[in-house]
């Protein structure tokens, strides 16, 4: 018997599945930490695809596809979406994350009342620093090479390589 629900002939209704994932993880693809802490995410899901992961570094980026979450706030700050289309950011998103892979002892100790408002203010530190300690340009300066491609490619005057 299919889990999938049916459609009678006569039914206006439709009926869509609620996403496997629990959590869609919005991370940049040309950061090499993000991609070290993404590697390891998807080894703690081993397959279960209960984190979706989205490269907002992809040129197809979609903020309407993923909570209205423009390029610009993606890079400055982590975020993730729930299935029900709930946009969080910064530390809560790997509070949540860790805890959906069952490592969520991992960032126990963030919650903590005294903890919390450090690691919180660490990570703030950490984003507004992280293009400059892994050797990119500011996001000025990334987000106008990214509207130069997005109307490259629009205009399709792109200069293959």
């Amino acid at each position: 018997m299919s889990s999938l629900p049916t459609q009678s002939p006569n039914s206006l209704e439709t009926f869509t599945e609620s996403p496997k994932w629990k959590i869609k993880l919005l991370y940049d693809g040309e950061c090499p930490l993000c991609l070290r802490e993404v590697n390891f995410l998807q080894k703690q899901d081993r397959g279960r695809g209960l984190v979706a992961f989205v490269d907002i570094a992809d040129i197809n980026y979609n903020p309407r596809d993923n909570g209205g979450v423009s390029y610009q706030a993606a890079m400055g700050r982590i975020h993730a979406l729930l299935p029900d289309n709930t946009v969080i950011k910064n530390v809560q998103v790997f509070r949540r994350i860790y805890s959906i892979l069952g490592i969520g002892w991992i960032y126990w100790a963030t919650k903590l009342p005294i903890i919390r408002p450090v690691v919180d203010r660490l990570y703030e530190i950490w984003a507004s620093l992280r293009l400059r300690l892994t050797g990119r340009p500011n996001l000025e300066t990334i987000i106008k090479e990214r509207q130069q491609r997005l109307e490259c490619q629009s205009q399709g005057r792109c200069r293959l390589n």
